[in-house]
């Protein structure tokens, strides 16, 4: 069986761009672990392909969600493991790229490690809730979706509590069930692309502003006229949390567009600092431009053996 190809990095910094490049010239097919180009109707935000990139390279794992509903990690992976299976039955190559951590975790190691550390977001929104309901009142909600948990927390110890239901949320497993699911290893070369700090920067502003010129606050404006609760997980993305914001009238125009540009920049860099925990990650410099950041990862999947055709210049 073929390694998997993963490209992972921070955002903006091309890993769609130099994934694409990659499966048009082997002959791949690509698995998006983004969690917002997942949803329907998040296009513009998530800087999902285009159309025409689409219909050069068959996509997996984008719109497969409705903006309503809550997409957790273990979703995904049920979905890309189908989807590796159907793409290696046809003898094409698998290529995993996104930017999404914790999809990259539980797809390519399972659930076989620890639990993943709380987001800040949806760590609020459950401190929030518990001093709504009372702790009680949540752990009994806990004996619903994990009773094993529930069993072991002390129904006034929020805490842990909370802490159980960030983990389902995130993962759409429950906490009692890691470390228990000895999943296997998905067999795969991990290329993650990096630059500087003062370039990837200039680039999210400049995609930001990219977003805004083709559309994005109408795209926004459309999702809340559909009725989607600007509540949920999906509208709370980078970019779509700020325009709403905006359009509530919370936040002045300038004041969201910076929000939004500081936030990403803010995101990048958690993004590698969780990629730099991640094992087996060959690094490369996407500074110089697409063409020759495919090229210098082919010649590293080379020297990793998993290209053995010679096609590289």
């Amino acid at each position: 069986m073929q390694r998997a190809w993963v490209i992972l990095g921070p955002t903006a910094v091309g890993k769609t761009d130099v994934g694409i490049r990659l499966a048009e010239r082997w002959d791949g097919e690509i698995i998006s672990a983004d969690s917002s180009a997942v949803y329907r109707g998040l296009d513009i935000g998530s800087a999902k392909p285009t159309p025409d990139e689409r219909r050069r390279v068959r996509f997996y794992l984008i719109d497969v969600a409705d903006p309503s509903e809550v997409f957790t990690a273990a979703r995904f992976r049920e979905l890309a493991l189908q989807a590796i299976a159907d793409i290696q039955a046809r003898g094409k190559r698998v290529l995993i790229v996104g930017g999404t951590g914790l999809y990259l975790r539980v797809l390519l190691h399972g659930f076989s490690l620890a639990p993943p550390p709380a987001d800040p977001e949806v760590r609020a929104r459950w401190k929030a809730e518990v001093e709504r309901v009372g702790a009680p009142a949540l752990h009994a909600r806990l004996q619903q979706i994990d009773p094993v948990a529930a069993a072991r927390i002390h129904p006034n110890d929020a805490v842990r509590i909370t802490r159980a239901f960030e983990v389902y949320e995130m993962t759409g497993i429950p906490i009692s069930q890691w470390q228990r699911c000895a999943d296997a290893e998905l067999p795969a070369l991990k290329i993650g692309l990096t630059m500087p700090r003062a370039q990837l920067y200039a680039r999210i502003d400049q995609r930001v502003d990219k977003m805004i010129a083709h559309g994005m606050l109408q795209e926004v404006q459309t999702l809340l006229q559909n009725g989607y609760n600007p509540e949920q997980p999906a509208l709370k993305g980078l970019g779509y949390r700020h325009l709403i914001a905006y359009l509530q009238g919370r936040v002045s125009w300038d004041e969201a567009v910076r929000l939004w540009k500081r936030d990403t920049r803010r995101f990048a860099k958690r993004q590698m600092t969780w990629f730099r925990r991640e094992p087996g990650v060959h690094w490369v410099d996407a500074s110089p431009g697409i063409e020759e950041t495919a090229r210098l990862v082919e010649i590293l999947l080379m020297e990793q053996g998993g290209i053995t055709d010679a096609k590289v210049d």
